[in-house]
């Protein structure tokens, strides 16, 4: 498990943001979809309102998700 989803996850359950945890690493088809929808193979990779954060952007997340 990379550190960077383990961070995110954390964050989404501190903040109580109810989301969707997809191994990439056991779904190849869900990896797939991943490259093809954003071209980037690093994890995580979050979507929200059909926009792709890449990593755990804490920042971005937060405005993406109205969290001060």
């Amino acid at each position: 498990m990379c550190p960077y989803c383990h961070q995110e996850k954390e964050f989404f359950k501190a903040n109580n943001i109810e989301f969707k945890d997809i191994d990439v690493s056991k779904d190849q088809e869900a990896a797939r979809k991943m490259v093809e929808k954003t071209g980037q193979m690093g994890v995580p990779v979050t979507e929200i309102d059909g926009e792709f954060i890449v990593g755990f952007d804490e920042p971005r997340l937060r405005e993406k998700l109205s969290i001060n």
